[in-house]
């Protein structure tokens, strides 16, 4: 069997189905590269507020675990063979980058704020994307969205000053 021949057959005409499949095939590589960012920095903070920015990274890990198999699965119900090799990742992901070494805690929730809102500005683009040619993988990722948009909102709240 080829790359291209798929032995599950979709719902979706060839067009909206290439659409929506690249709509969830970068919003897939996008949640494994926050997966990753978020444990690289689990590991490497330090600071004050270790404890408590340790744990919810923790959290961001999941949750970015949990939304990747979503989409990987809903991209393979529709006939996409979903593509999350380590080279994928790195090579077509839109997230900043977290600097290999020890940050500070704030540095930390700084770089997760800047990570979420950039992808939430990839996956509302994405949203759009599949507006007319999947509703289900649409109501999908306005489900992920909303749960990253709370996230950044929490994140975001650590950086006002007192």
């Amino acid at each position: 069997m080829t790359a291209s021949q798929s032995p599950i057959t979709s719902p979706l005409n060839d067009s909206d189905k290439d659409i929506t499949g690249k709509a969830l095939q970068g919003t897939l590589v996008d949640l494994i590269d926050l997966h990753l960012v978020a444990k690289q920095a689990h590991w490497n903070v330090v600071g004050r507020f270790f404890r408590d920015v340790h744990l919810q990274l923790d959290e961001l890990v999941t949750a970015a675990r949990g939304f990747a198999d979503d989409v990987a699965e809903r991209a393979a119900a529709l006939g996409v063979s979903a593509d999350g090799r380590a080279s994928t990742v790195s090579k077509n992901s839109g997230l900043p980058a977290l600097e290999q070494g020890w940050h500070t805690d704030r540095e930390i929730v700084a770089a997760i704020v800047e990570a979420l809102g950039t992808l939430i500005g990839r996956v509302r683009a994405r949203i759009d994307e599949t507006d007319k040619t999947d509703l289900v993988s649409q109501d999908l990722l306005i489900s992920i969205a909303q749960e990253l948009e709370k996230s950044h909102w929490m994140w975001q709240a650590q950086l006002t000053e007192s």
